[in-house]
């Protein structure tokens, strides 16, 4: 990924292990702001160890505005058996409430869409929390649009290791 870019007053630069504070304290607030500050049992450490160690499970972008923190998009790489091809998720994008209406969130989009398709990639694909109208709106208007094919299904926490745990028959490690 390429290292700062700058559009008009915005920097937009891949986050670092120094940004975790100020990463985590944004998921806070996306957390709170769509009413799930609940669901969020990550912590700062977490954070340091599966962002920025030796196998990053995820990349950051930080939008910055006169040396001030104005957003994040966090995304990993994905693939698709159907296309054949790499995509992007996206699992958080944030921009402060001050900071809206100046085009953070799309310049972030599209700058992990551009890395994307440099590497060969050919989608992005990212969930809007089902009652985030403003989110849904913001995506539509960018062209992301809802695949109206399939849902999320996921499972979590103790559920998760007790069905990882499970052996089936006839299995073998």
């Amino acid at each position: 990924m390429q290292d700062k870019i700058q559009t008009s007053d915005t920097v937009i630069r891949p986050g670092t292990i120094d940004d975790v504070d100020t990463i985590y304290a944004a998921l806070l607030k996306l957390g709170t702001h769509i009413g799930e500050h609940q669901q969020i049992t990550s912590t700062a450490d977490d954070l340091r160890s599966y962002g920025f160690g030796d196998k990053p499970a995820f990349s950051t972008l930080i939008a910055e505005i006169g040396g001030e923190f104005a957003g994040l998009c966090i995304s990993f790489p994905i693939f698709s058996t159907w296309m054949g091809r790499p995509g992007v998720y996206i699992q958080d994008l944030y921009v402060e409430d001050r900071f809206r209406g100046r085009k953070i969130g799309e310049k972030l989009l599209r700058r992990v869409a551009r890395g994307c398709r440099r590497d060969g990639g050919a989608y992005l694909r990212l969930s809007v929390d089902t009652d985030n109208d403003g989110a849904k709106a913001f995506y539509e208007k960018l062209g992301i649009g809802w695949a109206h094919y399939e849902q999320t299904q996921k499972i979590v926490g103790e559920a998760f290791f007790a069905f990882a745990d499970a052996a089936q028959d006839g299995e073998t490690e």
